[in-house]
């Protein structure tokens, strides 16, 4: 399976608008090489680089989506929900997508696709880690797609 945005290339820098610097919105995401069998898909997006990339503390998590529809080849800039698909929460306690917003030093942000072969109950609390519990025994396919930000400025509203 591959991942790629139109907004960067692997390992390139994320455009500001995907970012707290800008509108904050999802960038566009594409996929192909789904396999056969796949009857969900998700999305993890984080950072283990927080805070300080010279220091990193912990993994923080920027989006997570699951239940996307199998035969879906991407999701649109923005990161609208697809019909059927459920958000799970960010590390703002919200869900949907939080971009970028480093505090310190140029951050790696890792978008992770998984085809798998179940579709997912709700999950409570619907964080990564409950994610990641639920998808065990369950991926048949996972692709990755890194883009680097440091913040030039402002802080996250």
């Amino acid at each position: 399976m591959q991942l790629s945005s139109t907004a960067f290339t692997p390992q390139g820098e994320i455009p500001s608008v995907h970012t707290c610097e800008g509108s904050d919105r999802a960038p566009p995401l594409s996929w192909q090489g789904v396999p056969e069998g796949t009857r969900s898909l998700a999305l993890v997006v984080d950072d283990p680089d927080a805070p300080d990339p010279a220091r990193p503390q912990r993994t923080w998590v920027h989006w997570v989506l699951y239940n996307i529809p199998p035969d879906l080849a991407g999701l649109p800039e923005g990161g609208a929900t697809p019909q059927g698909a459920l958000d799970g929460h960010n590390d703002w306690q919200r869900p949907g997508y939080g971009g970028p917003c480093p505090p310190i030093g140029r951050h790696r942000y890792f978008f992770k696709l998984y085809a798998l072969d179940a579709v997912l109950p709700p999950l409570a609390p619907p964080t990564k880690a409950a994610l990641e519990a639920a998808m065990r025994g369950h991926v048949l396919a996972q692709a990755e797609l890194v883009g680097t930000y440091q913040k030039r400025g402002g802080a996250r509203p």
